[in-house]
């Protein structure tokens, strides 16, 4: 009897030793499976156009079109003022659409997760014509980010200056979202660069919400007297006011252990929201919990985060959904899961001056199954939505 119990204990250490190399292989493929990036496509913008009775072209409102297809790994959606799109896209492009104008970004590594990542134009755009992009370069010593201003012309988008410089970059969890606020200052989010543990601390920039001027200098009265606004962030991704002023935040959990826990956060400002010690339901102290969170077993992947008519509308690319939290006040009392599967994965979604969700796919960034089509740009009716 003895000696069957320890040959079944061998056998048991065997299997689990057998699992748990899977499960590090599995991550393994996961962190390795991409590496450089795509080839850059064509872009074309196929949105239908109809012409009403005064000549005028006019884009009919249904309740959902792809309008652009043959996009490379798009990354943030813009509204210049003079109806044109810009389209920031991951190996380092921007692209103009309708118009099709492509402008080359240099000084950009696109390698893993980073690239050229979010993009924001100057509150007062239509008199500067600033354009902030926040990308990923290699410099010697290894990957960082920088947040560089440009002037975008008829004809060219010309490097005005870096106005932040030596922000934390790894080829995983680089952050990247550049949003400016009511309050008219510039948040940025900012990945841990796989260094966990720094993320706990509010002296680093990794794994953190920076608040800046327009000029790159921490805005008076930050909570520490510093950039950062909000620290214990793993990979925040998305960033979204809503009517009553309140800051949201989109998040990626852990990697590990099968994913899950990603989360929506409510940010205020000096909160420690406690990576890499909490994990959804394990808050530890004196961190901020999650207002909602995945859980072990759903991996959301979130992208983006934005705020429209009592809703916070949230791209998932594990998850392959438009997610919509409804919100009461700080609360979310309602849960709709949109479009499951039906694009793959997607990254970003934007507000329109008109109402419609701007959505993108994200296929062609080495961890999708990309159509034909691969990268699209989605226009949604949020009306028309199923809830």
């Amino acid at each position: 009897m003895a000696v069957r119990f320890a040959i079944l204990t061998n056998m048991q250490k065997v299997f689990l030793g057998s699992l748990l190399l899977v499960v590090i292989i599995a991550v393994g493929a996961w962190y390795t499976g991409f590496g450089q990036s795509p080839q850059l496509q064509t872009p074309v913008f196929v949105a239908p156009a109809v012409e009403n009775e005064n000549t005028e072209t006019v884009e009919p409102r249904v309740a959902l079109e792809v309008i652009a297809e043959g996009l490379t790994v798009p990354w943030e959606v813009l509204f210049l003022p003079d109806g044109e799109l810009l389209v920031t896209e991951r190996p380092g492009r921007v692209v103009l659409l309708p118009s099709g104008r492509l402008f080359e970004v240099d000084d950009v590594s696109s390698t893993g997760e980073g690239g050229l990542l979010g993009a924001v134009l100057h509150p007062d755009f239509a008199n500067n014509n600033w354009v902030y992009l926040y990308q990923t370069t290699e410099d010697g010593l290894g990957l960082k980010n920088k947040i560089v201003r440009y002037v975008l012309s008829d004809d060219a988008l010309t490097r005005d200056r870096i106005i932040f410089d030596n922000i934390p970059g790894a080829r995983f969890h680089d952050g990247g979202r550049i949003v400016f606020g009511p309050d008219g200052f510039l948040y940025v989010t900012v990945g841990d660069a796989l260094r966990a543990d720094e993320a706990a601390n509010p002296d680093t920039l990794e794994g953190t919400l920076l608040r800046l001027t327009d000029e790159g200098e921490p805005v008076p009265g930050n909570p520490f007297g510093t950039e950062v606004y909000s620290y214990g962030h793993r990979n925040a991704q998305g960033l979204a006011w809503d009517s009553a002023g309140n800051l949201w935040s989109s998040e990626h959990g852990r990697s590990v252990g099968g994913s899950g826990y990603d989360e929506i956060n409510l940010i205020t400002p000096g909160g420690d929201y406690g990576w890499p010690d909490s994990e959804g339901e394990r808050v530890a102290a004196g961190t901020v919990a999650p207002t909602r969170h995945s859980t072990a077993d759903i991996t959301w992947a979130p992208g983006g985060l934005v705020y429209h008519e009592g809703s916070l509308y949230m791209p998932g690319l594990r998850g392959e959904t438009l997610y919509e939290a409804v919100l009461d006040g700080i609360d979310i009392v309602a849960w709709h899961e949109h479009l499951v599967g039906e694009y793959g994965r997607l990254r970003t979604v934007v507000v329109s001056p008109d109402g419609y969700l701007y959505l993108t796919t994200s296929n062609q960034d080495g961890r999708g199954e990309p159509a034909a089509t691969d990268d699209r740009l989605i226009r949604i009716d949020p009306t028309e939505l199923e809830r």
